[in-house]
């Protein structure tokens, strides 16, 4: 198998429910890729149905967190050992499709752009519990705000990096403000975030859906704490090639 093009990296806390269907339709996109699952410790099967899958499988990895940390803590983890030229976040459940992986990847290989979102909103999609979606309307109201980021959906799972972007970033947040804190470096940093529409099914609070609104506020906050904050020196910035 020749390098990979894509490293799909998925954090997973308690997914058993949706592990193995979210792995079958990864391996079904028909793209040279390296998949990442970092467990978070989950008190479920959730680790041992990915150790079955992947046994034997080259570029296919379980990474097990130490502790319970949260999603950020966990992609970062995944973000150091990953090797393709392009990273995609993929969430373990089942509310976004693998198969927008070519579209969202293009603009990359293509020279257009560091970054790509996958936008819920351009893809006019179902959509999730009124508070969210409204919650996310005014996370991406702010970041355009703060940033002149020009997107349509801040929150989405699916953002994608040039790998040398991503593992160039100072991120700290361990849990999910992992999204805000991303996409506020990104734009400090001056790259422009191209989106492309995505299918979106959402699932409910019963099926797992984890995110509170809580999280909302926290994203604000570090929305605004990296609109003052000073940029990181020297090595931990991306200098594009």
């Amino acid at each position: 198998m020749s390098a990979p093009t894509l490293t799909v990296l998925i954090p997973a806390y308690n997914e058993a429910a949706t592990m193995e269907q979210i792995l079958e339709k990864v391996e079904a996109v028909d793209l040279e890729k390296e998949i990442l699952v970092v467990d978070d410790c989950s008190s479920d099967d959730t680790a041992a149905i990915v150790e079955r899958l992947f046994e034997g499988e080259e570029h296919r990895h379980l990474i097990r967190q130490p502790k319970n940390q949260g999603k950020g803590a966990a992609l970062r983890t995944g973000v150091e050992k990953a090797t393709g030229d392009i990273v995609i976040i993929q969430d373990a459940d089942m509310e976004y499709d693998p198969n927008d992986y070519p579209a969202l990847i293009q603009p990359i290989l293509d020279g257009e752009t560091e970054v790509v979102y996958g936008s819920r909103i351009l893809g006019n999609n179902e959509k999730s519990y009124h508070r969210y979606y409204m919650g996310g309307r005014l996370l991406t109201i702010i970041t355009n705000s703060l940033y002149w980021a020009g997107i349509t959906d801040e929150p989405t799972c699916y953002k994608v990096f040039r790998r040398e972007l991503i593992q160039s970033l100072a991120l700290d947040e361990d849990g999910f403000g992992f999204c805000p804190e991303v996409t506020a470096q990104v734009c400090r940093l001056g790259h422009r975030i191209v989106e492309k529409p995505i299918k979106y099914c959402p699932r409910s609070i019963e099926e797992g859906k984890k995110i509170r609104w809580q999280d909302g506020i926290e994203a604000i906050l570090i929305l605004l704490k990296w609109r003052f904050k000073k940029l990181p020196e020297g090595g931990r910035r991306y200098e594009q090639q």
